[in-house]
């Protein structure tokens, strides 16, 4: 007798990849496991038994991100108003300005990077003076990439900058012809300045912590994340800033799995970090849902070299060799899977000869370890890399940056920025991710856009063809690709039987739609360990219950996360006005902005208005997700 299924999904094209076989029609899932495919009516449907119908749409397995930092980041997602998608800067600065006079008194905007300005319409950057005019009293703080940020007045006063305060050693505060900073950080030589002045801000109580970090997983949902891999991040120290997802994490509410690295926290006191953490925790402790991963990003202060491709590259400090050998020394003898940020073949370089050496001593046997980005490796340290057993997660910051890479390089040292096809031809480990929040958008779709097309999101052409992915190729780096990395080889990442039944349901059909429409796509349901965790169109009646978006005033509750600014209506009902004005659309707008894309983005809702009629009817807050 069979056992009776949870759930069971029929009539969809199903996409498994599992080589065994690879496309399906149904799936039968029983405690959070693939059960079996394409036998659905062999087993009986008990009274908690669903079946849903999938209508034909496409499913694939969940999407897995490979370096995402999702624990600082939803601490704070409530809290940012996101331009990520944003298409032009007139809508992006009316967002700011009806946000700006939503936040109450002695809280920040804050735009925490996810976009660029070759996505705007407009192709250029907010100036101060506009942002100024947008948000006179309220604090605003903008982050543009790792190169710099924008604050208005306030939030110069906010963070006591005056003519009296000294650049810091990681950057500069740029200054009038008088003295008095003018509201531009700049990082020189590295984001320091940047990411010490963020923290300056107002944190949010540990109830809307909670709240906020629930609301991100879900976006993520959303645009189809069912796993992740969680880089920490500066000003993410262990354990302290790991009570809020470690609560999500015991209430069961948790709707995305994440293993997690642990950053060092303290400059010269990096080997200390290590050795404290692997006496509290170790790699694979926890369950499938939150576990910890090993070390990493950060290893030492000293081999950062973060990528800002508006200054030189930066020269490490000699100090980098002995400081990362006692750290990796200690990681190896402890079988401490780790992960290093890596940007310039030159540091790789740097980093491989201590590797080496640590590897004759002590041998890592068989530990996972791996660089991120290697935007600019070489084909020679790419076979040491090989050598040493390790592997690369690579990330779509090109995608936001290329068009500085190429001012600074040129176009022929972008052609393989990082050179994913050569990792995958010398069969290497290969991983796929975002980067996320502070540079990246957390959006997969646009990664999956960046590795197939080989364009910016300004659609600047970086890659030749033979560089690029072919769909499958990159849809396997953003899923079984990363298992690797997480050391769950053959737990997930596939639609086999007996593997985690997490997969979404897409909105439109990946391997059918044109190259730019990739970036549109989301999930209309998504299953994480066989249970809906999000739901829309057809599929509402199997959404979980909403949550409220706290605190009120929170951009989420209005704007959403990606791509928000397209639900007008929801603004609309919220009170926050979106001014439409038309006029004859010239060449001129691309320089000084216009109202154009704002018809645009009407059109785009007329468009869609069948999509989304039934979501708009129901008078709910929670698109959000």
């Amino acid at each position: 007798m069979k056992v009776e299924p949870d759930l069971i999904l029929v009539n969809g094209r199903i996409t498994t990849l599992d080589d065994g076989y690879p496309e399906a029609r149904e799936a039968v899932i029983k405690d959070g496991k693939v059960l079996s495919l394409d036998d659905a009516h062999e087993y009986p449907r008990g009274p908690e038994t669903k079946v849903i119908d999938l209508k034909g749409r496409r499913v694939i397995p969940g999407l897995n991100d490979s370096h995402l930092h999702v624990i600082r980041g939803g601490l704070n997602y409530n809290m940012e108003l996101r331009w990520d998608g944003v298409p032009s800067l007139a809508d992006g600065l009316r967002m700011l300005k009806a946000q700006a006079a939503r936040t109450p008194v002695g809280q920040w905007v804050r735009i925490v990077g996810g976009w660029s300005e070759f996505q705007f319409a407009e192709r250029r950057m907010p100036t101060l003076a506009e942002i100024n005019e947008a948000a006179p009293e309220t604090p605003v703080f903008i982050l543009h990439l790792y190169c710099r940020a924008l604050l208005n007045g306030a939030a110069l006063r906010a963070c006591g900058y005056t003519r009296d305060t000294p650049n810091p050693p990681g950057g500069e505060i740029q200054r009038d012809s008088e003295g008095n900073p003018t509201g531009l950080l700049i990082a020189r030589p590295n984001a320091t300045i940047l990411y010490a002045t963020l923290a300056k801000g107002p944190k949010l109580p540990p109830e809307h912590q909670l709240n906020s970090t629930r609301h991100f997983m879900r976006e993520l949902n959303r645009l189809g994340l069912t796993s992740i891999i969680d880089a920490g991040g500066g000003f993410q120290n262990y354990p302290d800033d790991y009570v809020i997802i470690d609560e999500l994490h015991k209430r069961g509410e948790m709707t995305l799995r994440i293993a997690y690295n642990l950053f060092t926290q303290k400059p010269k006191e990096e080997k200390e970090d290590f050795a404290r953490w692997i006496k509290m925790t170790g790699p694979g402790k926890g369950d499938d849902f939150f576990r910890c991963n090993g070390a990493g990003e950060m290893l030492v202060f000293s081999a950062a070299d973060f990528e800002d491709f508006l200054e030189p590259r930066p020269d490490l400090a000699a100090s980098v060799e002995e400081e990362l050998k006692g750290v990796v020394t200690l990681l190896a003898a402890n079988k401490w899977p780790f992960r290093l940020h890596a940007t310039y073949d030159e540091s790789i370089t740097r980093f491989l000869n201590v590797f080496e050496e640590v590897n004759q001593e002590v041998p890592f046997g068989g530990v996972h370890w791996f660089f991120d980005h290697c935007e600019t490796i070489s084909d020679r340290n790419l076979e040491r890399v090989k050598a040493l057993g390790g592997g690369v997660a690579i990330q779509h910051r090109m995608a936001f940056q290329g068009e500085y890479f190429m001012d600074r390089y040129g176009k022929e040292a972008a052609e393989r920025t990082p050179p994913v096809r050569r990792m995958l031809e010398m069969g290497l480990p290969v991983g796929a991710g975002s980067d996320a929040t502070r540079v990246a958008s957390y959006n997969p779709w646009v990664s999956l856009c960046w590795l197939t097309t080989g364009k910016t999101v300004g659609g600047t052409s970086m890659y030749p063809d033979k560089n690029c992915l072919s769909r499958e190729e990159a849809l396997r780096l953003y899923t079984l690709g990363i298992t690797w990395f997480s050391t769950e080889e053959g737990k997930k990442g596939s639609l086999g039987v007996g593997k985690l039944a997490d997969l979404a349901v897409l909105s439109d059909d990946y391997f059918d739609v044109d190259d730019e429409a990739i970036k549109s796509i989301e999930a209309v349901m998504t299953v994480v360990d066989g249970r809906v965790v999000y739901a829309v169109e057809e599929f509402g009646s199997f959404a979980p219950p909403s949550i409220p978006v706290l605190p009120e005033w929170s951009p989420v509750s209005v704007f959403g996360g990606y791509g928000a600014p397209l639900d007008v209506k929801k603004m609309a009902r919220a009170g926050v006005p979106m001014p439409l004005v038309s006029h004859e659309h010239s060449a001129e707008c691309r320089s000084h902005g216009c109202d154009h894309a704002g018809l645009q983005l009407m059109a785009g809702v007329e468009a869609a208005r069948n999509r989304f009629a039934s979501f708009w009817g129901s008078g709910c807050d929670c698109f959000a997700f």
